[in-house]
């Protein structure tokens, strides 16, 4: 009977540890990475939107809704602690919701129970866009407000004041302020229509200037009594129609597209009294013989001077100006030039108690951040060296130190770090290895860091602005990475032929073995500054590549030094013409590939989206390296793309014309080697399906075959996870059928 147990016992180690060893040894599907109802969670559930309250030592935490049970979906967290209880009452919410007129009961139970909200400065009340009208509800009170009444009139870009004390929007072009006291509503401009926009934004502007989404185009001054808006004119733009072939009558978006060298809107920087009154716009007549840009916007702390960054069309120079609202009277504090373009960073000036300010500025090839004296006089450059800065993330000018992100420590791992206003005491605070993203407190004492790295999720974790840990805030550990038998990751470096060191990464098949000769499929992204290879997670396309890698494939990842994003002076070497840096710079990275005894130099793949898209179909009618090739969403010619972003790097065409000849991709057309598959959506607004049609038109002309697939509904970012699957399925098939 003994010896019965063990045996029992024996056979059950020996499932346990088969069942063990296959559980660690799954491969990846396309079902399990993008299949809606089967996908598994690889990026598990990281915390995300931690918002810090004013105090500095609670933030905000949105809850799932089935965690909340009805409850809250915010919890108010103290960040030392983790303690936690539910930032508002939400049936308290919904009651004072529902009580309006014309709320329906299920609409008041949601937006009592969002997961974010546009809050008051005091962080004490919510403004809600609830089907084209506004709706005020304080937290502390109970009480709600229906703002506006005018649900066949969209209002958007809302805002409160500085104070509090108003809510500001924009309804059918015109700029308009509501007193939360009196219900009282003021239009501040009366002369909008579809061509003439008063604080907001069109296309361009918010796509190429102030930030995808973001169509927000007015300030307030600090003390809450003006508002600088921009007024911008399209009627001289050329419009781009966008069809949706699906609806039986077939719906037309018709959008005013400014392509490379044509016209641009035309744009004023108005000033108006919150309480009403005549515009008084900025005296912009020194640039009368300039086509100019109005890139960034806002005002000096005393709310004296109106603040704004202007820059030519081709983007050569930043002037930092400064205008009186009284007169719109402007002088310029400063001008920022460099060899080639000069592209305005992400936020204005950051102004210190006596006046002076903090700039931040790439003029010289790497972003560093400068001290200047309220005249624009040169005080000090605060932060110098081999490496620049991504992002300012605050000032502490109590104690002297400004915070960022930079690449001091290694080009594909960003790091948070502080220094003096001075230029000393650079403290790396920042301590794992990998990428970080980091939320600082407002009294500077705290940080929220939410890091990853290759092989890792994103995680969050607390910390002190002198570097210690206070507490791991969620670990998002994702066991079910663990079942699958990954490729192991590299991170290499790659000279070129004239010496410049390439990042790269290659995933190699899980059961590698180099004594085998293995194809090897390449991403690329190609544009400037746009780098991809870093120690980060890489989420679900890194997932696919693993796929491919569990498939046989080499994955291969090198960014060309334009895109490196080791400076800006890095890719100044591609100013005025696309494509063929960017094609070498890859070449010499495949031909250290090839020199490989475990890769098969005649299997070479390439695939990319938007500009990896350009540099992919440019890649195969420029040269003979790739066997196959995947463009999704390209531009197949520069002339094609809009103005901002075009001519930032290649001029006009009217200025570049052999420029833009040598880079497109359809005037090459004939030279096609390899096969490729084109992949476009077809109400792509971004990049318009016309590229790819284009091409495919010069293709059938020249006798070249190639494979095309169009996604009705898909714009240049596809959402529909259905059509995503299909994508990823019919791309998979496309390489193993022919690589």
């Amino acid at each position: 009977m003994r010896h019965r147990h063990l045996l029992s016992a024996l056979v059950l180690l020996l499932i346990l540890s088969a069942s063990s060893a296959n559980a660690q040894n799954k491969l990846l599907t396309i079902d399990d990475i993008y299949d809606p109802e089967r996908k598994v969670a690889f990026d598990g559930e990281p915390v995300s939107n931690l918002r810090w309250l004013n105090d500095g030592a609670h933030y905000l935490q949105p809850v799932k809704a089935d965690e909340a049970k009805g409850a809250a979906r915010i919890l108010r967290v103290n960040a030392a602690s983790g303690a936690s209880a539910p930032f508002y009452d939400a049936a308290r919410m919904e009651r004072a919701l529902a009580a309006l007129p014309g709320m329906k009961a299920e609409d008041a139970r949601r937006l009592a129970r969002l997961d974010d909200y546009l809050l008051n400065p005091a962080q004490t009340a919510a403004l809600v866009n609830h089907a084209n009208d506004l709706y005020f509800y304080s937290f502390d009170t109970g009480r709600a407000l229906r703002l506006t009444n005018n649900a066949d009139d969209e209002e958007v870009g809302e805002e409160f004041s500085p104070d509090g004390r108003f809510v500001s929007f924009v309804r059918n072009s015109n700029l308009y302020v509501l007193d939360l006291e009196t219900g009282r509503e003021r239009a501040l401009t009366a002369d909008g229509n579809p061509k003439l926009l008063n604080g907001r934004l069109d296309w361009i502007y918010q796509e190429e200037v102030y930030g995808r989404g973001n169509f927000k185009g007015y300030w307030w001054s600090p003390d809450s009594k003006r508002i600088v808006y921009l007024k911008i004119d399209e009627s001289p733009v050329k419009e781009f129609t966008v069809v949706n072939h699906l609806p039986s009558t077939q719906e037309l978006e018709v959008t005013p597209y400014p392509k490379a060298g044509d016209p641009n809107p035309k744009v004023r920087l108005g000033i108006v009294e919150a309480a009403g009154g005549e515009t008084r716009f900025v005296d912009t007549s020194k640039y009368s013989d300039t086509d100019f840009l109005i890139v960034r916007v806002g005002w000096t702390p005393d709310s004296r001077r109106v603040v704004y960054q202007l820059q030519d069309r081709e983007q050569t120079f930043l002037d930092l100006n400064a205008a009186s609202p009284a007169d719109g009277k402007s002088t310029t504090i400063l001008r920022d030039t460099s060899k080639a373009w000069i592209e305005a960073v992400d936020n204005n000036p950051t102004w210190l108690a006596d006046g002076s300010f903090l700039w931040l500025t790439d003029r010289t090839g790497r972003r560093h951040l400068y001290h200047y004296a309220a005249d624009g006089k040169l005080i000090r450059q605060v932060t110098e060296g081999a490496w620049e800065i991504r992002t300012l993330e605050g000032v502490d000018r109590a104690r002297g130190f400004a915070y960022f992100i930079a690449s001091e420590q290694s080009p594909i791992a960003e790091h948070f770090y502080r220094i003096r206003l001075d230029g000393t005491g650079l403290k790396r605070l920042t301590p794992a290895e990998g990428h970080h993203k980091v939320s600082l407190s407002p009294n500077g004492n705290h940080f929220i860091d939410y890091w990853s790295d290759i092989n890792t999720p994103t995680q969050a974790r607390l910390y002190t602005t002198e570097g210690s840990l206070v507490r791991t805030i969620d670990e998002n550990r994702v066991d079910a990475l663990k079942q699958y038998r990954l490729g192991q990751t590299e991170f290499l470096q790659v000279k070129t032929r004239d010496g410049f060191t390439m990042e790269a990464m290659m995933i190699r098949p899980p059961d590698f073995d180099p004594r085998k000769k293995y194809p090897v499929m390449s991403f690329t992204y190609g544009g400037p500054q746009a780098q991809q290879v870093r120690n980060r997670w890489g989420s679900v396309t890194y997932m696919w590549h693993q796929m491919l890698a569990q498939k046989g494939y080499i994955i291969w990842i090198c960014d060309n030094r334009t895109a490196s994003n080791k400076g800006v002076e890095t890719a100044w070497p591609l100013y005025g013409n696309f494509g063929e840096l960017e094609l070498r710079d890859l070449e010499d990275g495949i031909s250290w590939l090839k020199s490989q005894p475990y890769v098969d130099g005649a299997r070479i793949g390439i695939w990319g989206w938007s500009f990896g898209g350009y540099v992919t179909a440019y890649a195969l009618t420029h040269s003979k390296t790739f066997k196959l090739g995947i463009a999704g969403a390209p531009v197949t010619d520069w002339r094609l793309y809009d103005s901002i972003y075009t001519e930032r790097f290649m001029k006009t065409p009217q200025r570049n014309p052999e420029g833009y000849d040598r880079s497109s991709v359809i005037k090459a057309a004939s030279n096609l080697h390899g096969k490729l598959l084109l992949i476009h959506g077809t109400i792509d607004d971004n990049v318009h399906m016309q590229n790819t049609i284009k091409l495919a038109y010069e293709l059938q002309k020249a006798g070249k075959q190639f494979q095309l697939m169009t996604y009705a509904t898909q714009r240049h970012g596809f959402r529909d996870p259905l059509l995503i699957k299909h994508m990823r399925t019919l791309m998979t098939d496309f390489i193993t059928a022919n690589l």
